[in-house]
């Protein structure tokens, strides 16, 4: 594979720095807000077969057969392995944070000749050259980019982006429900992020993120998944997941005197009791738009 494009144009900021709060660990020298351990990486191994199970792919945006693939803020690096194993031509890269030895997920699945993992910050900007991918991915990093920073991290994106090139954003928003315990939950998480100076509300947002940065083609999708038994096996999936989100919260929350340990279990359990009642959704947002 043709790995030799690739040069660091900065020295990554590492996520070393780290606080270990109710068992659960987290860096502390990034915005990133929710944990990064073993649990948090289930947590998003399962989001990620959730999300494939709702779109019945990795990826909306019409790629063609890409040469050259990031994805920034790789996690657990499953999409990266499939999306390789998708498009064995192409080169895929993965960026996180985390140094790639970090990475235990997949670990069932061998890594493909054609996938490397790669530490780095969007919010220091791209290791990479302009004009360096057909397709560049993006999910779920509102709970790692202060809200300011999108249209930079937009644009960043864009400039690794070749001309006729692709950029996908794939972003979520809190459950929005009629209960008490529900609308307790929203408001802490939007509360907790604010104080990080993160948006949790940007996902409506996105397609607008990527026109302002050039890109022509923009598509705009929500994705309204259903949350609860209701929904069946996906909406039983989104519930799982969205407990354990807040799973990974609660430690902050408990640590900032926004609750205690008694309080957010009761909150839910309530929660749990008005998804029950209800059918409602947790909404995703994807966007995609075209380099000129």
């Amino acid at each position: 594979m043709r790995w030799r494009f690739w040069r660091r144009r900065t020295a990554p900021k590492t996520a070393g720095a780290e606080v270990i709060l109710g068992g659960r660990r987290y860096v502390t020298d990034a915005p990133y807000i929710l944990p990064k351990d073993l649990g948090e990486i289930n947590r998003l191994d399962f989001q990620h077969f959730m999300l494939r199970s709702f779109l019945h792919a990795n990826f909306l945006a019409p790629v063609g057969q890409p040469h050259d693939i990031l994805d920034v803020g790789s996690g657990t690096g499953r999409w990266a392995i499939q999306v390789a194993q998708q498009f064995p031509q192409a080169n895929v890269f993965s960026l996180d944070i985390e140094p790639p030895q970090a990475r235990q997920s997949a670990v069932v699945e061998a890594q493909p000749d054609n996938c490397v993992f790669v530490q780095g910050d969007v919010l220091q900007g791209l290791p990479f050259p302009d004009a360096s991918f057909d397709f560049v991915h993006q999910r779920l990093l509102m709970g790692a980019i202060p809200g300011p920073r999108w249209p930079d991290v937009v644009r960043e994106l864009t400039r690794v982006t070749r001309p006729g090139g692709w950029v996908e954003l794939v972003e979520a928003a809190p459950v929005a429900g009629n209960g008490p315990a529900l609308h307790q939950l929203h408001d802490w998480m939007v509360q907790a992020t604010r104080m990080r100076g993160l948006d949790v509300t940007i996902g409506p947002r996105i397609g607008d993120l990527l026109r302002e940065a050039g890109l022509q083609h923009i598509t705009y999708h929500d994705l309204p998944i259903p949350i609860g038994a209701y929904g069946g096996r996906l909406g039983v999936m989104a519930e799982t997941q969205y407990d354990a989100l807040f799973s990974g919260f609660r430690p902050i929350l408990v640590a900032r005197g926004m609750t205690d340990d008694a309080g957010f279990a009761s909150i839910m359990q309530g929660a749990h009791a008005e998804i029950a009642q209800s059918q409602l959704t947790s909404p995703y947002y994807i966007a995609f738009g075209q380099r000129p």
